[in-house]
């Protein structure tokens, strides 16, 4: 009977991921090849009769290009100026900025690597000693307080599980700070399953 139940279960682990999965791709499909396909084939059908399955995917991806064209434009000096008073114009809509900002930040971590933020992984002993928390260094060079004499500094993220996107920040003392042998994206797998997928720190 045990071992019906073990079997069982590590089905389940195999199948619930990957039905989710898909449920969720089959939905964003649809949900995205209505935004634009419902209204274009509408007009195909209307004078044409016949309708195109996945001609509003075609229609996105198109427009995702072309923003990613624009974005590459706005970096040009002589864009600059016009894209900052558009961004302005944007975030001073209501709500906008609050809707805008944490949906940006979440699809930016979904789909760059934590390490263009993030530049390596380490402990540091807080929030006591004895106690150690995984945390990021968020600059390569280190920083110096007038008051401090010639202490370093780093400033280091602690991130927050299951959501490494929230945490808070740190100043720790350059020898406070132990450096790991452990890439920032296996780092944050450990985050986000609460320390269930633990990779070897190489320390």
């Amino acid at each position: 009977m045990r071992l019906v139940k073990r079997l069982f279960i590590s089905g389940l682990t195999v199948i619930i991921p990957l039905a989710i999965t898909i449920y969720v791709l089959v939905a964003l499909f649809h949900f995205v090849d209505n935004i634009l396909g419902r209204f274009i084939n509408s007009i195909l059908f209307r004078y044409w009769g016949y309708r195109i399955p996945g001609l509003g995917i075609v229609c996105f991806i198109i427009i995702v290009f072309i923003l990613g064209l624009l974005v590459e434009i706005s970096r040009i000096k002589i864009f600059r100026w016009f894209a900052a008073k558009l961004e302005r114009f944007f975030f001073s809509i209501p709500l906008v900025e609050k809707i805008y900002s944490p949906i940006r930040q979440v699809v930016s971590f979904l789909f760059f690597s934590p390490s263009a933020t993030f530049k390596k992984t380490v402990l540091v002993e807080y929030p006591r000693k004895g106690l150690y928390s995984l945390g990021f260094i968020t600059n390569d060079s280190t920083i110096t307080f007038p008051n401090k004499g010639d202490k370093k500094y780093y400033n280091v993220f602690i991130a927050s599980t299951p959501s490494p996107l929230t945490g808070f920040v740190i100043i720790a003392e350059e020898h406070d700070v132990i450096f790991l042998n452990v890439p920032v994206d296996e780092a944050i797998k450990l985050i986000i399953s609460g320390g269930l997928l633990n990779p070897d720190d190489g320390a």
